[in-house]
């Protein structure tokens, strides 16, 4: 493990949440899996959660997935972001 990974507390291969948040009509619940999967992640479907805003008007997904590398981590929040639905990641 180098120690930029050490100082985030990152450790691969490893499993890891993703939340992403957007509009609560987005169908987020399945685009996100979709989404990740695209990316050639593997995600864990069992581990979806969601929660609505207090207007109902957002939702924020969570998920957990596989990622061997930094660089797979990366890519679930860019193959996320890159989705017009998507307004953030945690």
């Amino acid at each position: 493990m180098d120690s930029e990974q050490k100082q985030k507390g990152f450790e691969f291969p490893g499993v890891f949440e993703i939340t992403a948040m957007g509009p609560a009509s987005a169908g987020l619940e399945n685009v996100i899996p979709h989404e990740l999967s695209s990316a050639g992640l593997v995600v864990l479907h069992e581990t979806v959660r969601s929660r609505a805003s207090s207007a109902g008007r957002f939702v924020s997904v969570s998920i957990s997935f596989q990622a061997n590398s930094r660089a797979e981590y990366d890519a679930a929040h860019v193959a996320l972001r890159a989705h017009p639905e998507v307004k953030w990641t945690l």
